[in-house]
């Protein structure tokens, strides 16, 4: 076997251990930062989410009414996140798209139709709170229960 053989053989293996690493390098950067829980609905429908609208939970038109859309959101993604079906109930009840009978009050499409521009716009709060620990931390601390 020639040197020129020898070097040919040694980069084409450099090569392919550098598109391996590429490859896995592309595949940790989708995992970690290009994949957004939540932003995605069933529904495509790209209305705005009108805040005069909105009909406040009537166990705490209170809370709901001085909750701004942005804070609303939040809870709602951190919720999200968490994958905790008791969580998310108890977050929806609380910004009031959920009624205490567990039907969604009408505002409900109107808002998920808002949270994927809203999404789009907040990736950097999504980032942070990726973890279903870091989401359910958020929600305790911000619920207010």
């Amino acid at each position: 076997m020639s040197d020129n053989q020898k070097i040919l053989i040694g980069c084409g293996g450099a090569g392919c251990v550098g598109i391996l690493f590429i490859a896995i390098a592309a595949g940790v950067f989708y995992f970690f930062y290009a994949r957004s829980p939540l932003i995605a609905s069933g529904n495509r429908n790209t209305s705005t989410y009108n805040s005069s609208n909105s009909r406040p939970n009537s166990n705490n038109p209170i809370l709901v009414s001085t909750m701004s859309e942005d804070d609303k959101h939040k809870l709602f993604q951190a919720a999200g996140i968490t994958s905790d079906s008791e969580l998310i109930n108890k977050v929806l009840k609380k910004i009031g798209l959920m009624r205490e009978d567990n039907s969604l009050a009408p505002d409900y499409s109107d808002f998920i139709s808002a949270h994927t521009p809203w999404a789009r716009r907040n990736i950097a709060f999504i980032n942070q709170y990726r973890s279903p620990e870091r989401a359910r931390q958020y929600v305790i601390d911000h619920l207010g229960d």
